[in-house]
């Protein structure tokens, strides 16, 4: 398959998911880590919480990562989410999807 090709199909299938509002792993993800981080705020989990750092920075670093930045993002992070609320942006094309189709 060539790359213009292989392109098109990416979009396609992209196309596809954002109309069946199928989220991808990356949501997923984003998603589940936010809850978990939560929890354990929430929780008083702190010590567990931390356990859980070191083994996803431990994950980071095996793939190349900077293992301080690692460190640093996920403070970052666990900061963010302890503040409360949704960190996340609304995903407008999946609340009002009418408004984002283009005539063809």
């Amino acid at each position: 398959m060539n790359l213009k090709a292989a392109r098109q199909r990416q979009k396609a299938l992209r196309d596809a998911n954002r109309q069946a509002r199928r989220p991808d792993r990356d949501d997923v993800a984003r998603v589940a880590l936010f809850w978990l981080i939560r929890r354990a705020v929430d929780k008083g989990q702190e010590a567990e919480l931390e356990t859980f750092q070191g083994v996803i920075v431990s994950m980071l670093t095996e793939q190349g990562f900077d293992e301080r930045e690692c460190d640093a993002v996920f403070d970052d992070l666990v900061a963010k989410y302890r503040s409360g609320g949704l960190p996340f942006r609304r995903k407008l094309h999946l609340l009002f999807p009418d408004r984002n189709q283009r005539e063809t």
